[in-house]
């Protein structure tokens, strides 16, 4: 086994930041195992693509010119053909909704076990240790594995890949036998409230269920006006209606990566976290002292919100 293969992930004409977290893993793990890092950038503009992809730790990009959004065959075919050529022995791919659609179907069709929604890896070259959580991210386990492997990495996770590499880029032409293809993405389609995107911002007010009904959501947007600072949430304040789904952070919201995130009321669930830990420094505010949210927060004050969020807004006022 000389490789490890990583497969980027783009949406819309951009590539989204796990590819770039991606090459991280990749990097770590290929030295490893002594392998060579190469990258696949399958359909859209993959030139444009590939350049970005060419950062430092990066032996190859391979770039595949078939159509222009996510189709489950073009990307299973081309994976498995490009592993086999390579001799990869582990196939990375982000744990996003595209990674999971085609990651399994590789996994089979190369006969090698697969692990999902990884947050650390380390392999002495016959032995794959993947670190996944468990049990609402209150214990952390190591899955061990034999031989080559499928894994995808959960985003925000690593850290982005930086500088410029000197990676060979070149072209793949896999056999793609289009009976075999998927449904392809034609289209996307704007949540309501579209108008601001939560992972732009600098400063990030969030709030959650201790918020305790929609009327006192006002406190939150004093506050976050008075820190010219966005204002996001927690699920259950989506799912009350409280805010539009673009606001949301978390696994099935964004991951945003703040240089300030204020977490009001928010008790840390690891949905929530897994979206958030990234940012710089975390404040949290909460009343119990054992909310998941205080362990991991730069700045905790335990406190109620209705007396500590005036307070915050009159001072920055």
């Amino acid at each position: 086994m000389s490789a490890v293969l990583a497969v980027a992930d783009h949406r819309r004409g951009e590539l989204r930041d796990v590819s770039y977290e991606l090459l991280t893993a990749g990097r770590a793990l290929a030295d490893d195992v002594g392998a060579d890092l190469h990258v696949a950038v399958i359909s859209g503009t993959v030139d444009d693509f590939a350049a970005k992809l060419d950062r430092d730790g990066v032996d190859a990009v391979h770039t595949v010119d078939y159509g222009e959004e996510f189709d489950h065959g073009v990307y299973t075919q081309t994976t498995v053909q490009l592993a086999t050529e390579l001799e990869a022995q582990y196939v990375l791919t982000p744990n996003s909704v595209n990674g999971l659609d085609y990651a399994p179907a590789v996994a089979s069709r190369l006969d090698v076990p697969i692990v999902t929604d990884t947050v650390a890896l380390e392999s002495d070259g016959d032995e794959l240790r993947a670190t996944r959580e468990m049990y609402g991210g209150k214990v952390e386990t190591t899955v061990s594995l034999s031989g080559p492997a499928v894994v995808t990495i959960r985003g925000a996770e690593w850290p982005a890949a930086e500088g410029t590499g000197d990676a060979t880029i070149e072209a793949f032409d896999p056999d793609i036998d289009e009976d075999a293809l998927g449904a392809t993405v034609t289209g996307f389609e704007e949540v309501a409230g579209g108008d601001v995107d939560i992972s732009d911002a600098d400063v990030l007010v969030s709030v959650g269920r201790g918020i305790d009904e929609e009327e006192n959501l006002e406190l939150i947007h004093e506050l976050a006006d008075a820190l010219e600072a966005t204002v996001s949430s927690s699920r259950p304040i989506v799912d009350s209606g409280w805010l539009p789904k673009n606001r949301q952070v978390g696994q099935s919201g964004k991951v945003v990566t703040p240089d300030v995130y204020i977490a009001i009321g928010i008790s840390g669930a690891v949905q929530h976290v897994a979206g958030m830990k990234g940012s710089e420094t975390i404040v949290a505010i909460n009343t119990d002292p054992n909310a998941p949210i205080m362990d991991i927060a730069d700045y905790a004050i335990q406190d109620d919100l209705f007396d500590v969020v005036p307070a915050l807004t009159e001072q920055f006022q």
